[in-house]
């Protein structure tokens, strides 16, 4: 799939670039790079969510054959959203309605979703899966931290029990222990009762002990595609700027990557990571290198 907004003056910037790749019931796949890299694009584009001057390409099917982007807005609305592809969305305290209370959402989603008259208990237990304090079920949103508006979405997340979930950074403003217990509840929602989940966050760690396969995006595409084993063990990333982002984490040298990404607006017509990698040579700045044996490089 690709896509591209178009802008004043006729010109378009094309945020995602045919991005390809597939998941399975119980996997995971952890999708990681720098921000501003088409990853957040590419899940709204999933669901229908970006805004009207963005133009979506390609196809992404579900297992029973839907194109969800192909699939009108009525469809989404009624068929997709929560009951087929669940979603953690970026920015949480921004999706709730801020003169509701969390239990209300929850318990309105729980009717929505799965017909429960009772939605109480069933509320409770959603939050309680998030480790979101029942304490706090009749706060508003503005009475929430960011970490627990980030819990209440991920209790949202999990009441349709989607065969799909879509989690969006999970884990931003949470401390490390529920930083884990988020990501192994996920897993457990996954993994356990055979659905599928596709974790966009910028926590290699997180990333680590969630996914079966990662991606790595820059410019938006896809310059990476491994099993995790692999990626976090050996022999590790093979592309350039898969191996610098882990060499810029703390426990591995804290080596940060020189230099910057380039404008999506303005890519070079090479590889868009030659100008900050060391092994650049002319090949690199002159042609775009095809995502081969999962990996775009031509030094790989």
């Amino acid at each position: 799939m690709s896509v591209r907004f178009r802008m004043s003056g006729g010109r378009y910037v094309e945020a995602v670039s045919d991005a390809a790749f597939g998941l399975g019931p119980g996997e995971c796949l952890a999708l990681v790079g720098e921000s501003g890299c088409g990853k957040s694009v590419l899940a709204s584009a999933l669901l229908g969510l970006l805004p009207g001057n963005a133009e979506t390409t390609g196809s992404a099917r579900l297992g029973d054959g839907l194109d969800l982007l192909a699939a009108d807005e009525k469809t989404l609305a009624r068929t997709v959203r929560g009951r087929r592809v669940g979603l953690v969305p970026q920015s949480p305290a921004a999706h709730l309605t801020p003169v509701r209370t969390v239990r209300s959402h929850l318990e309105e989603t729980v009717r929505e979703l799965t017909g429960t008259r009772d939605a109480r208990a069933a509320a409770e237990a959603a939050a309680a899966r998030a480790a979101f304090p029942e304490s706090h079920l009749d706060h508003h949103p503005h009475q929430l931290s960011g970490g627990l508006a980030q819990r209440a979405a991920t209790a949202l997340a999990l009441i349709g029990d989607a065969p799909l979930l879509l989690a969006d950074e999970p884990t931003t403003g949470l401390d490390r222990d529920l930083v884990e217990r988020t990501v192994d509840e996920l897993r457990a929602h996954t993994r356990d009762a055979g659905r599928a989940l596709l974790v966009i966050t910028h926590d290699l760690a997180a990333a680590q002990r969630i996914a079966d396969t990662v991606a790595v995006m820059y410019a938006g595409r896809i310059v990476e595609l491994a099993p995790a084993a692999t990626f976090f063990g050996t022999p590790g990333p093979r592309h350039p700027y898969a191996r610098g982002l882990l060499d810029a984490l703390p426990e591995r040298a804290f080596t940060p990557i020189p230099g910057a990404p380039p404008e999506l607006g303005d890519l070079p017509p090479g590889c868009a990571f030659a100008a900050r990698c060391a092994l650049a040579d002319d090949t690199c700045r002159a042609g775009r290198p095809p995502l081969t044996e999962g990996v775009a490089c031509h030094r790989a």
